[in-house]
């Protein structure tokens, strides 16, 4: 719960590349905040790819309406150096995105190396963002839990 000890607003961003998969972390963190963030309202949020996502959270965040801010993406190794870029800018965006703000950012941004659309892979990598996003909620609400120790009196 937040400070003010109403039930917490989340965003969560999510991004449209490997949809399917990606949107597991969403039915995983909902699943999980019904039992630890009860009464939590989740508004989802897409965008096109992880890129985008700092921008986005960083609006919601400034909107001042949201407690914190969840992304989750899935960037693939598709044979050229780019995914390592933009995973790392896109977690740095989101952790600037907390420290300017002071609106908790959350990533469950994968960036697996042996990623290739096989049935076997993605049945692995739907279970996992599943986990991915029922950890995310774990984090979330310890996160949420430990702002009134924070606030300055």
């Amino acid at each position: 719960m937040n400070q003010s000890l109403k039930p917490a607003r989340i965003a969560f961003v999510k991004a449209r590349w490997h949809a399917e998969i990606v949107d597991q972390a969403h039915e995983g963190f909902v699943a999980e905040a019904k039992t630890l963030l009860p009464g939590a309202v989740i508004d989802a949020y897409e965008v096109p790819g992880a890129f985008e996502m700092p921008l986005v959270a960083k609006k919601l965040a400034q909107s001042g309406r949201y407690d914190a801010i969840v992304a989750a993406a899935l960037v693939v190794d598709g044979g050229i150096y780019r995914h390592d870029f933009v995973a790392g800018a896109v977690v740095t965006g989101l952790m600037n995105v907390g420290l300017e703000t002071g609106v908790p950012c959350f990533s469950v941004s994968l960036t697996p190396h042996n990623f290739q659309p096989v049935e076997s892979l993605i049945a692995y990598y739907t279970a996992h963002f599943v986990k991915k996003g029922a950890e995310a909620a774990h984090a979330v609400q310890q996160i949420l839990a430990l702002q009134p120790q924070l606030v300055a009196k």
